[in-house]
């Protein structure tokens, strides 16, 4: 639409602004508000215009351009220009102030336009206010309103003027002396203070932090004196009541603490007096609550001189309409106990007006969380009476769902406290008297009550009384709580709720778990017999399970003090600390202990003095011994075995080695560490040495050993050092190995054993000892687990059978590289009878391409590792150790050219190294090293995948006869792995690339080869990668010109050829979707990607393929097909079958990619979605509506056709889609495109087959649109929408007929026979709403003759709608004879004797005209004629 159009249809809107009726009004407020968010600009402007030169319209018209100025600033706001928006503030000030008197609806329509506008532009809009606001000078009233609306609308542009805009406001307050000026300063003051509040409570995003509330107190206190001792007083009970007592209240808070102090005596009589001079007591209560607020925060002490007058006043206003009464009353919460007391007091009086308040009241202290806090503290202090009556509010609160707002668990802990009253055992004296007893059993039957009746309750009550179980105060109340507990997890766990599980996490420490388990352990034949062998199998794994993730995080504690002490210089704080920590630890807990051990060695690495000194001390004291005397059973300490407190010191032992200093270590192992390990290990019984059996001190002294044979082995690399107790300490590890069960493992000691067995110095330096023997022995002694024993077994079991063999492998590792011989191996694995190296090809194909590796180290060890293991397999083939093969030892040459960086060179390296290896590679190892360089070529390094294929080619020339059963196979797999593993590298390439790797594809030329297609199909292999690639693919279709029109100098005209970018990604897009794997993103994303492709398939219509570039040639693809075939791969994805199905049959898809034929397959695509995939509509006509604006017709076009068809089924009416479509389509009825308006016309008449009930809800627009349409329309579309008027009411349809029938008139000569039919039965359809009329009468006489000679037209059907047509029309022609004939004569099965016909009717047509015809000279004429006919 041009700037031309926009203007005329913007001044026709303006001047229809002032319509009678508020519907039309309403309908071009819209309208104009439609344009104005396109080209807010220029609608602006117009409207500007349009008041400066009407400056007398009347001001209703002016409020409805002002209301359309607002709503169109304030949804475009971002995009109006600077000098258009100064234009609009300077328009809005002038209408806002021009008259003096106030006129409300125009005033406060240009107010509202500048708060608009001060939204986004404060300083402006301040800079033209201010100038309206100056000293001394009384502002008009909406320049205050508008002040006082800006403070609301943006807080944090206004809050920095209101210092300035307070200080010219006071003085202008004593001035004030009409109501109306009062009221809005009141409420400016009111507005003002809520603002800075607000500020004051968001300085976190305020532009100025800096801000405090002192910087307003002192105006706000000056504007506070007035308000209060003058305006507080006005007659005007607006004033008085709604303004004044508001501000009031808001001004509190900012008032100076001791100036709100000193005024509250005065403001609490003040505002309590203003209840009984008004009935309005919403503001009244709402101020009061301000100013309680504000005195209650700054902590006054004046208002509690105010609390009887309060509390009384209050209370009598609480059953009044409003509940801020209640709120009030409430804000005396900072004196609990009065507030508490008097509700109670009130609610014993028997005047149910005060009982509904007190209950009133109850409720907002219940719904307070800090209030029932002091009632329930109240409560608990009262007498046995009163705690009774509490139980039955308690009970009652319950069963109407009170217990569920927050604070209830505090009334549930009430109940529960009283159901473990203990017993007094007295007998009253007072009759009435509530005995503990009474009230216990009182309380459990409460609590029961609750439990069963009250199933809302569940939830507060389930888990929170678990809390209650354990702590001793409730220890009476325990079986009135198992008894609720068993009913609630009953209910909860048949019912399968997820709140029966609990979160002990979350919920802290409700109760002690462990303990209790363990205590059930040790009783367990104390409650049953049959229980002992149950519950010691099973409690043990249970409490691993439950204090594992506990005791880890105090491990990492203990680890973190040990590092904490390393920076600590205080001695004695270093030894007070090791002292606390080694009396606290939980020595039973295994993990614990290691936490400790490992924080003692972290601190020895900067105290190893003290932390050893503070360790023997510790190990001679008696705090960890038992001891015989009868006072130690009055200790208060946990009982800790001694066995565990030695563990923990043999640990930290252990750890003092490894972390100790290496310069000081070594000394210190003989006679300190080891002497003390050895002391705490070994326990003398009557001065023999007897070793202990506890399994937790075996465990402790093997993890010492390889702690410290580690920290020997780094020490000995920079001093010389023999360590002489090895075989001592390996000599004991073995025993305990001996010890174990040789049938099974049951312990960690093998593990352990084997594990420090590889650790630093406990191994030889050069060759495996004797004693390595033996633990090699000892550890293959045991028998191996069959792999279905393991598979019954519990996942601690299998773990423990898997670690001890990767510690035995690596301690044969460890051995066997010391020593890589025939003779080490045997030594380390008692290898008798040599076999044949099998997996020498599996070794030489993962070692061979490495040597093309990036680093030269990783080269030249490669080069090593493939020396040797081919003189490894003379070996096996019997030579000598000392026979020299000259093609082998030629590979040492070859290891100086890996030094060389060039990759020919490499790659020739390599080459020559292949002719080596397939000279001493036995043949049954040939297929293994093919298949393994198989492998390397998708390795991740590029040299090598490279070098993988060089050797591959190499061996194959070298061996390649050999490989005769292998080629079909090793084709297949070449190509297979090839092609997967480019696949897979796109796809991770993608993954973290996305948009290169898209772009690269895309400039691929077209049409795709096989290789970027199945690149395209790989990305549909991770749903997320190809979300996001469908994502890009819209947005770069949304945006991207679908072709160019390139003008031909040769032939004339132009013609349109796709761009190159669209049509790659519809292509990549098409393959993608191929992808089975993509079908989870193509259905989340379906109703986007059906309207895009949809779309796309319409601008591809009749567009080229471009040209191929560098050349002038065009690329072999058709680009409509391509998007056709992406979108019928989407519906299958989407598993539209039914769809498919009814496309395929009607040949849907190749009328799509046809020019000529394109509406067509349009209209059958939507009339197979509205048939069978109805629910997906909704959202493909959201995401389809945006694209009837575009540019383009032929999308315009292809959208169109598609609502078009839509509204030609009733599914649009069942998904309330029909007013959506039916405003598109009478939008489109005046789109500039032809066949746009044809389709939409269309649409206007398909309603009537699809929704005819909706017909009449349409009518007036429709009727207007028909009409304007007849206008564009000059074919059978038009005539097609007609027939939407035979299902309106006659009385909308009646004045409309006349102007149809003189529409229809040129299409009876049509030379289209379906034009001519067509209009021929609409013109006898139409004939029922003109009954009667003269004017009607006439249009048929008018076309009567044409109906008289079509009776004879060539085409049957003409000549039937011809006959049908008179019959219906013949009544309204007025002629008894002329009907009578024609209803005998026109029937459509009967032959017609044209010439009869006509003479007969001739005849009753001028004897009609003799006698009816008004005019004198017809019926002379028709006289004559009769004269002629007899």
């Amino acid at each position: 639409m041009d700037v031309t159009d926009v203007e005329q249809i913007t001044l026709a809107l303006l001047d229809a602004a002032n319509d009678k009726d508020t519907e039309v009004q309403e309908q071009v407020r819209k309208s104009l508000l439609t344009l104005g968010k396109q080209q807010p600009d220029r609608v602006l402007a117009m409207c500007q215009d349009y008041l400066l030169k009407h400056p007398k319209l009347v001001v209703s018209h002016r409020v409805v351009i002002l209301r359309t100025i607002e709503l169109i600033v304030g949804c475009r706001i971002d995009e109006i220009s600077g000098p258009q928006i100064k234009s609009i503030i300077i328009l809005a000030s002038e209408e806002m102030t021009r008259s003096k008197e106030v006129v409300p609806d125009w005033q406060q329509a240009a107010s509202n336009i500048l708060v608009a506008v001060g939204n986004k532009h404060i300083n402006d809009i301040m800079e033209e206010i201010l100038s309206k606001f100056q000293p001394g000078v009384l502002p008009h009233f909406f320049v205050v309103q508008t002040l006082a609306n800006l403070s609301d609308s943006n807080v944090y542009g206004m809050v920095p003027f209101l210092n300035a805009i307070l200080g010219t406001m006071l003085p202008m307050l004593n001035i004030a002396k009409q109501d109306n000026m009062k009221w809005v300063f009141s409420s400016a003051l009111c507005h003002f203070s809520d603002s800075i509040l607000e500020y004051l409570a968001n300085l976190d995003k305020a532009p100025d932090p800096t801000v405090r509330k002192d910087t307003f107190s002192s105006e706000i206190y000056c504007a506070f004196d007035t308000l209060f001792n003058n305006w507080l007083q006005s007659r005007e009970p607006k004033v008085r009541t709604l303004t004044v007592a508001e501000a009031v209240g808001s001004m509190c808070h900012l008032m100076a603490s001791d100036k709100l102090e000193e005024q509250i005596p005065k403001i609490v009589p003040a505002i309590l007096s203003l209840y009984k001079k008004n009935n309005e007591h919403y503001i009244i209560s709402k101020s009061l609550c301000q100013v309680l607020e504000a005195s209650v925060n700054m902590g006054s002490r004046v208002l509690e001189t105010q609390l009887d007058s309060l509390l009384f006043a209050l209370h009598l206003q609480v059953p009044n309409v409003h509940q801020t009464n209640t709120r009030a009353l409430i804000r005396v919460k900072a004196f609990p106990d009065r507030l508490v007391m008097f509700v109670l007091q009130k609610l014993e009086n028997s005047n149910e007006r005060n009982r509904i308040g007190s209950l009133a009241v109850l409720r907002h202290l219940i719904n307070s969380i800090f209030t029932l806090h002091f009632f329930f503290l109240m409560c608990c202090a009262c007498g046995s009476q009163v705690k009774k009556r509490v139980v039955q509010i308690i009970s009652a609160m319950a069963h109407h769902g009170y217990l569920e707002l927050d604070g209830g668990e505090l009334l549930v802990r009430f109940i529960v406290q009283h159901c473990a009253l203990p017993d007094t055992h007295q007998r009253p004296f007072d009759p009435e008297e509530v005995t503990n007893e009474a009230l216990r059993t009182m309380c459990d039957n409460t609590l029961h009550l609750l439990t069963t009746t009250v199933g809302r309750l569940a939830d507060v009550l389930w888990p929170k009384l678990l809390h209650y179980l354990t702590p001793p105060q409730y220890s009476n109340a325990t079986t009135p709580l198992c008894k609720s507990l068993i009913v609630l997890g009953t209910k909860k766990k048949s019912n399968e709720e997820a709140s029966f599980k609990i979160d002990f996490i979350q919920e802290g420490n409700m109760f002690s778990v462990s303990p209790s388990l363990s205590l059930l352990q040790i009783l367990n034949v104390n409650i049953h017999p049959k229980t002992e062998s149950l519950w010691e199998s099973e409690i043990p794994p249970l409490l691993s399970i439950l204090e594992g993730k506990k005791n880890h995080v105090i491990s990492f504690l203990y680890r973190c003090i040990g590092v904490t002490l390393q920076q600590c210089f205080n001695k004695e704080v270093v030894k007070k600390q090791l002292q606390e920590v080694l009396l606290t630890a939980r020595h039973n807990d295994a993990v614990e202990r290691e936490g400790v051990s490992m924080g003692v060695g972290l601190c020895a690495n900067s105290h190893l003095e003290g932390t050893l000194a503070k360790l023997d001390e510790f190990g001679k004291s008696d705090a960890f011994k038992k001891s015989p005397s009868i006072f130690n059973l009055l200790k208060e300490r946990n009982d800790v075995e001694v066995e565990k407190v030695k563990s923990t010191l043999i640990l930290c032992y252990g750890q003092v080695a490894l972390n100790a200093p290496p310069d000081k270590i070594l000394n210190r192992i003989d006679q300190d560490i080891l002497r003390c390990i050895s002391k705490h290990f070994n326990t003398k019984v009557l001065g023999i040495k007897v070793e202990t059996k506890d399994l937790t001190m075996k465990l402790s002294l093997i993890q010492s050993v390889g702690h410290i044979g580690k920290a020997i082995s780094e020490c000995v690399k920079k001093q010389g050092y023999v360590f002489s107790r090895k075989q001592e300490l390996i000599t004991v590890m073995l025993d305990f190995i001996k010890a174990e069960s040789a049938d099974s493992l049951r312990t960690p000691v093998r593990h352990l054993v084997m594990t420090t067995s590889t650790k630093g110095e406990m191994q030889n330096s050069h060759t495996a000892s004797a004693s390595e023997s033996q633990v090699i022995s000892a550890g293959l002694s045991s028998r191996c687990c069959p792999v279905s024993f393991l598979k019954c077994c519990g996942k601690t079991l299998q773990a423990l059978y898997r670690d001890t063999m990767a510690a035995l492998q690596e301690l044969l590792k460890s051995v066997l590289a010391r020593d890589p011989t025939p003779d080490g191996l045997q030594i380390s694995v008692f290898v008798q009878n040599m076999v044949s190296f099998h997996n020498l090809g599996a070794l030489l194909g993962r070692l061979s391409p490495r040597c093309s590796d990036p680093h030269p180290a990783v080269r030249a060890a490669a080069m090593d590792c493939i020396y040797t293991l081919i003189y490894i397999q003379l070996r096996y083939e019997g030579f000598a150790l000392d026979y020299k093969d000259e093609g082998v030892d030629s590979l040492l040459l070859l290891k100086n050219q890996l030094e060389n960086p060039d990759h020919s060179i490499l790659y020739k390296t390599c080459s020559d190294l292949t002719k080596v290896m397939s000279k001493r590679l036995p043949q049954q190892q040939l297929a293994t090293l093919v298949f393994m360089l198989f492998e390397g070529l998708v390795d991740s390094q590029t040299n090598c995948s490279r070098a993988s294929s060089v050797i591959l080619n190499t061996l194959l020339k070298n061996r390649g006869a050999g490989l005769q059963d292998l080629v079909a196979h090793t084709y297949s797999l070449i190509i297979f792995i090839v092609r997967v593993a480019v696949g897979q590298t796109v796809l991770i390439l993608a993954s973290q690339h996305l948009q290169t790797v898209i772009n690269t594809l895309i400039n691929q030329p077209l049409p795709y080869d096989n290789w970027t297609c199945e690149m395209w199909m790989a990305l549909g292999a991770d749903p997320i990668v190809a979300s996001q690639i469908m994502e890009m693919v819209m947005e770069k279709l949304l945006i991207s010109a679908p072709y160019m029109d390139n003008q031909s100098m040769m032939r004339g005209g132009s013609t349109k050829m796709a761009t190159n970018q669209p049509l790659a990604m519809t292509c990549g897009l098409r393959e993608l979707l191929l992808n089975g794997q993509s079908q989870e993103p193509a259905v989340s994303l379906f109703p986007r990607l059906f309207s895009c492709l949809t779309i796309r398939v319409g601008a591809s219509v009749g567009v080229a393929a471009p040209k191929i570039k560098n050349t002038k040639q065009t690329a072999h693809i058709h680009v409509a097909g391509v998007a056709a075939e992406a979108l019928r791969i989407l519906l299958a994805r989407a598993q539209l079958d039914e769809v498919m199905k009814r496309l395929d049959e009607d040949n849907a898809w190749d009328a799509l990619k046809e020019p000529s034929t394109h509406t067509t397959g349009i209209t059958l695509l939507a009339r197979a979605m509205a048939k069978h995939a109805g629910p997906r509509l909704p959202a493909i006509v959201e995401c389809l509506c945006p694209s009837l604006n575009n540019i383009y017709e032929c999308q315009r076009i292809t959208v169109t056709a598609f609502f078009s068809e839509l509204l030609n089924h009733h599914v649009v009416t069942e998904l309330m889609l029909i007013d959506v479509l039916m405003n598109n389509m009478m939008e489109r009825i005046s789109d500039p495109c032809c066949t746009v308006r044809m389709l939409a016309v269309r649409g206007l008449g398909n309603i009537a087959v699809g929704s005819p009930e909706k017909v009449n809800k349409y009518r007036v627009s429709q009727v207007h649109l028909l009409i304007v349409s007849a206008e564009h329309a000059a074919d059978l579309q038009f005539l097609a929408s007609c027939a939407v008027l035979l299902y309106l009411d006659e009385k909308n349809v009646h004045l409309l007929v006349v102007y149809i029938f003189m529409k229809i008139k040129p299409f009876l000569e049509s030379e289209n026979d379906d034009i001519r039919c067509a209009s021929i039965n609409l013109m006898g359809s139409l004939s029922k709403f003109g009954s009667g009329e003269q004017v009607f009468k006439d249009q048929i006489h008018n076309v009567l003759v044409s109906l008289l000679l079509h009776l004879v037209d060539p085409n049957p059907e003409v000549v039937k709608a011809c006959k049908y047509a008179m019959r219906v029309c013949a009544p309204v022609v007025g002629s008894e004879q002329i009907t009578a004939m024609f209803q005998n004569h026109l029937h459509d099965d009967k032959s017609l004797h044209y010439g009869e016909f006509i003479n007969d009717l001739t005849k009753y047509l001028v004897r009609y005209r003799l006698v009816y015809d008004p005019d004198p000279v017809v019926r002379v004429k028709a006289a004559e004629a009769m004269g002629h006919f007899h």
